[in-house]
This record gives structure tokens, sequence and C-alpha cells, in this order.
């Protein structure tokens, strides 16, 4: 099992920055996808950023490319989502996610993924 806690979350103004963790521990030598999902009021979760621990490949939602950079420790202990030119359109809670081997599925659905982090609220005003 793996368990997951998200920091870094607050308020900025629209072009601001803000840089999220998420801190991993228990079995994290098991996973193969690592990713940040957000969610707004109402609506499902939807993928942001997404870092394989094979190849160390990475996979970004269009609305956050050239914005937002994830990365990961060498020792998979924590994960980061650093967020740069921040809209009003990315306010949300955002969260971070994990699948172990063997399992697996698309990097942005949420289904797909087998372990949460309790989430952190990310707002941009204008």
């Amino acid at each position: 099992r793996v368990r997951l806690v998200e920091s870094g979350g607050g308020s900025v103004q629209a072009g601001g920055s803000l840089r999220l963790a998420c801190a991993a521990s228990g079995d994290i030598y098991s996973t193969n996808v690592m990713a940040w999902f957000r969610q707004y009021p109402g609506k499902e979760r939807e993928g942001v950023a997404a870092t394989s621990t094979v190849g160390e490949k990475t996979n970004y939602a269009d609305s956050v490319k050239g914005r937002f950079t994830i990365s990961q420790e060498i020792d998979r202990s924590t994960m980061y989502l650093q967020m740069n030119d921040l809209k009003v359109e990315d306010s949300a809670i955002y969260y971070c996610a994990a699948r172990l081997w063997p399992a697996g599925g698309s990097w942005n659905q949420a289904a797909d993924f087998g372990y949460w982090g309790q989430g952190t609220q990310v707002t941009v005003s204008s």
C-alpha cells in the first residue's frame, strides 16, 4: 500500500506560481505511474500531469502544457507539480495519485489509480 499526502496549495493571483508537493510512503517502489489530478465542484477528477517511474515519461493535459511541470525525487519519496502562469480556471482541488505494478490504464483516468491523497486547494484570483 502507498500513503500520499499533498501540500503547497493556497491562494495566488493570476500569473503567479505555486508548487505542490506529494509525500509518498509505503510501497513506493511498486509504483509505475504517479499523477496529479484536479477536481472542480460538481465535476469528475481530471488528469493534469503524470510521470512514469519507467523511462521517466511525462504526460500533461493540453490546458497546462508549457505552464506546469511534474517532477519526482529520485527515491520517489516526493512528487512535485510546479505551476507557473496560473489562471483563474486552474482553481480546483488538486490530488496526487499512484498506480502500482502490475496495474495498467490511462495516465489521465482517475479510475485507473488506486491510491489518492486527501487533496489540496488551489485558488487563483483575477
